[in-house]
């Protein structure tokens, strides 16, 4: 049987730390977003939440989640 969910299955212990921590960091800037009426920060915030869902490895969640969080941080 082959796998069909990426290479490291359909659920790691990494997977779901930064989905959790990307995705408590996102509602909180969509809040804030929405507060200062700043829609660049409630852009980067939806993509925080949703991206773990199109990521297949780790290492790709941990990036890219960093990468937003510091675009974020310099558009702040």
């Amino acid at each position: 049987m082959s796998n069909t969910y990426g290479q490291e299955g359909p659920i790691s212990l990494s997977g779901l730390v930064s989905s959790f921590i990307f995705g408590v960091i996102g509602i909180w800037m969509f809040s804030e977003g929405k507060r200062k009426i700043d829609f660049r920060i409630t852009f980067i915030a939806i993509c925080l939440m949703i991206y773990p869902y199109f990521t297949s490895t780790s290492i790709t969640d941990w990036g890219v989640g960093t990468l937003l969080c510091g675009i974020a941080y310099f558009i702040w």
